[in-house]
């Protein structure tokens, strides 16, 4: 309980930490509020909600030992002497290949891979704008003299201009729309997975599966409605359909940290492991105590058991010749013993019903000491 303790308020002191440096980047890039739309309000305390509980979230899970232990391992690995540059090499071509374009989902399947970029696509696009938006970083503003056109202020300093009814000042004002049309894409293809492939179907859960998809939908549909509105039907309904779509907005915002979207954070420290995975592939080969063969990096194995260790799990065992650790042990031989274990187990279970001259008995367990498992794991394979 103390170590749990600790953890939390560790992970409190991060969240109060980075949310504080959000504010104070607010008001810093708003120029002390003065491009702030209080309008946005709703909008900035739903982002800062996310980004404590996404930091309290994502401390608790860096604190935990096996991620602890990759974590360090990452890092270390990482910052190596004499393979820095090669990594930083790597990590770049990695980032752009597994991160921004999914390559190893593209392997899976190519619908999947185009739902993913698609969903990750819009949400990037309107993340860029929206943001800036409601934190103050960004605003428009017409030059004096000229109100056909407008400059973009960029954390108060004046920068490109351009007329309003231009093609880049219609893509830029539109931004939002495209991005909407990419991710309500992404979703109706991943919907059409989630309906249609019975192997998703016999796993997913509402909250994690469909809600996150619901989510994201309605705040694009929303977001069109808005601009249906105010372009077509002379804005008519437009008060509604804002309320409407602040609500999903900050409904999502509030359930980032909550939900499958937390997966979007893990990911680039997920990177890491590549590096470690690397490092064992080099590294010295850790042979199978019972059969010598080679079957796993030293390192991974001396790993392993120390966050086994940590998470309160023992398993050393005795009566097999050369091995002190269940870990030394390589998945075939792993699998041979609990043949073994379960044959022994059998016949000792005939040999005591055979001896049994009245009653049958429905159940039989010949003890937790037999088997070349140890009595721990013995007990566990019944007949």
């Amino acid at each position: 309980m103390r170590r749990l303790t600790r953890e939390n308020v560790k992970a409190f002191g991060y969240a109060f930490l980075f949310t504080a440096i959000l504010v104070a980047l607010i008001v810093i890039g708003s120029r002390q509020l003065s491009h702030f739309d209080a309008a946005l309000v709703a909008y900035t305390f739903a982002a800062l909600f996310a980004v404590f509980g996404l930091t309290y979230r994502y401390a608790i899970w860096l604190q935990r030992p096996p991620t602890a232990m990759y974590w360090k391992r990452g890092w270390e690995v990482f910052l190596q002497r004499g393979h820095r540059g090669r990594n930083a090499s790597t990590w770049v071509r990695r980032v752009a290949t597994d991160f921004a374009a999914n390559s190893f989902i593209f392997k899976r399947s190519k619908l999947r891979w185009l739902a993913h970029m698609g969903i990750m696509g819009g949400c990037v696009i309107a993340g860029a704008i929206t943001f800036p938006l409601v934190f103050g970083w960004m605003s428009f503003e017409s030059v004096p003299g000229n109100i056909g056109i407008y400059r973009i202020i960029i954390f108060g300093f004046p920068t490109v201009s351009m007329p309003y009814d231009s093609f880049p000042a219609f893509m830029m004002f539109h931004g939002l729309v495209w991005a909407a049309f990419l991710t309500m894409g992404g979703v109706m293809l991943a919907m059409r997975r989630r309906m249609r492939d019975q192997g998703a179907a016999a796993a997913q859960i509402f909250s994690e599966d469909f809600l996150p998809l619901i989510l994201l939908f309605s705040v694009s549909l929303t977001g069109l409605l808005l601009t249906v509105s105010y372009t077509w039907l002379k804005g008519s309904g437009y008060e509604f359909l804002a309320i409407l779509h602040a609500v999903t907005v900050i409904f999502t915002l509030l359930w980032l940290p909550f939900g499958k979207f937390f997966h979007i954070f893990q990911r680039p420290a997920q990177l890491g492991v590549e590096f470690y995975k690397d490092v064992a592939a080099r590294s010295e080969v850790a042979h199978c105590g019972r059969c010598g063969h080679g079957f796993a990096s030293r390192m991974h194995i001396n790993d392993l058991k120390q966050v086994e260790h940590l998470l309160g799990f023992r398993y050393e065992v005795e009566g097999i010749d050369g091995v002190n650790h269940y870990q030394d042990i390589c998945p075939r031989c792993r699998r041979a013993m609990l043949s073994l274990a379960q044959g022994k187990l059998r016949a000792g279970a005939r040999l005591h019903v055979s001896s049994t001259p009245a009653v049958m008995p429905h159940y039989v367990n010949p003890g937790l000491n037999e088997g070349p498992l140890g009595s721990e794991d013995a007990g566990n394979f019944h007949p």
